[in-house]
C-alpha cells in the first residue's frame, strides 16, 4: 500500500540531493550518516541515475566537505557537488566586486582567487562561531557606509540540525543585516532559481526528469518545484510534523528517509 500512488516516482533520469539532514547530520564530531543513506546513493550510481548534490553547505571548501561524506562512507566526488562559493564566485567576478567575507574560517580558501581589496560588498556565509557581535558589526559598518549597498548571502536558511541540536544558520544573521542597512541581500545558494538551474546544468537533465530530495521544506523543496522539478521531503534532519501543514509549499511526497525515496524511484524504472 505505501507505494501506491507514486506517479512523481515516473520518468526519472537524475536526482538531486540536499547533504546535511539527507544523508548525515553535522556535528562537531564529523557527523553521523543518517541509515541506509549511503547505500541509497551506491544503489542511485549503480541504476545509471544521474546523481548530482546541491547543498548550501559553507563551513567547508567542496574538498573538505566531499573528503569528510566519503570518510562517513558515502561515495561522491567534488564534481558531483554543486555549492555556493563557487557560485558566489562566479557572480563576484561577472560583476567586479570585491568582497569583504563574514564565512566560516575553512571557506576562506574556496575565495583564494577573488580580489578583497577595498571590499564593495559583504559576503555573508554560514559563520557559526564567527558571528560575533564584532564581526556583524564591522559588516553592517561597511554595507551602511555604501552608496549603494550589496550584500550576498549564501543561503538564506533558518536553522540546521547537528547531532546535539538544532543550529541558527545563516538566513538569521542575513535578516539581521537587511534590517539595520535596510538593503535586500541577493541570495546565491538554495532556494535562489539560478542556483537549481546551475545544478541541473551539471546534473545534465531537465527539470522534469529530476526530483530534489530534502529535509528544508522552502529551500529544498520550494526552490526546486518554482525550477519545475519535483521534490520530496524526508523525514529526518531538521523536519518537523508541524512541516506538513506548510501554507505555501506542498511537496510532491514525504519519505521516511532518502532509502524509502530510492526504493520507490528504482522500482518504477
Amino acid at each position: 500500500a505505501a507505494m501506491a500512488g507514486c506517479g512523481w516516482a515516473r520518468a526519472v533520469r537524475g536526482l538531486l540531493l540536499d547533504v546535511s539532514g539527507v544523508l548525515y547530520d553535522s556535528g562537531a564530531d564529523g557527523g553521523v550518516p543518517i541509515a541506509g543513506s549511503a547505500e541509497a546513493v551506491r544503489r542511485i550510481k549503480a541504476s545509471g541515475l544521474k546523481l548530482q548534490l546541491c547543498t548550501n553547505e559553507t563551513q567547508a571548501t567542496r574538498e573538505n566537505f566531499v573528503r569528510k561524506l566519503r570518510a562517513l562512507g558515502f561515495d561522491v566526488s567534488v564534481a558531483e557537488v554543486t555549492a555556493p562559493a563557487p557560485a558566489a564566485c562566479r557572480l563576484l567576478k561577472e560583476r567586479g566586486l570585491r568582497p569583504h567575507l563574514l564565512v566560516h574560517d575553512d571557506l576562506v580558501p574556496e575565495f583564494a582567487e577573488i580580489d578583497k581589496t577595498n571590499p564593495n560588498c559583504v559576503v555573508l556565509g554560514d559563520a557559526a562561531e564567527n558571528f560575533t557581535y564584532a564581526n556583524l558589526n564591522e559588516a553592517f559598518r561597511l554595507l551602511i557606509g555604501m552608496e549603494k549597498p550589496v550584500l550576498i548571502s549564501l543561503g538564506k536558511g533558518r536553522y540546521y540540525k547537528e547531532t546535539d541540536g538544532l543550529k541558527l544558520d545563516v538566513g538569521a544573521y542575513m535578516k539581521a543585516l537587511e534590517y539595520a542597512c535596510d538593503v535586500q541581500a541577493e541570495v546565491v545558494g538554495k532556494p535562489a532559481k539560478r542556483f537549481f538551474e546551475s545544478a541541473l546544468a551539471e546534473l545534465g537533465v531537465p527539470p522534469e526528469q529530476a526530483i530534489m530530495i530534502g529535509d528544508d521544506i522552502v529551500s529544498d523543496v520550494g526552490g526546486a518545484q518554482q525550477c519545475g522539478m519535483r521534490a520530496l521531503q524526508v523525514r529526518t534532519g531538521k523536519y518537523r510534523p508541524s512541516d506538513e501543514n506548510h501554507p505555501e509549499v506542498k511537496p510532491d511526497a514525504y519519505v521516511n528517509n532518502l532509502a524509502e525515496a530510492v526504493d520507490i524511484i528504482l522500482q518504477q524504472l
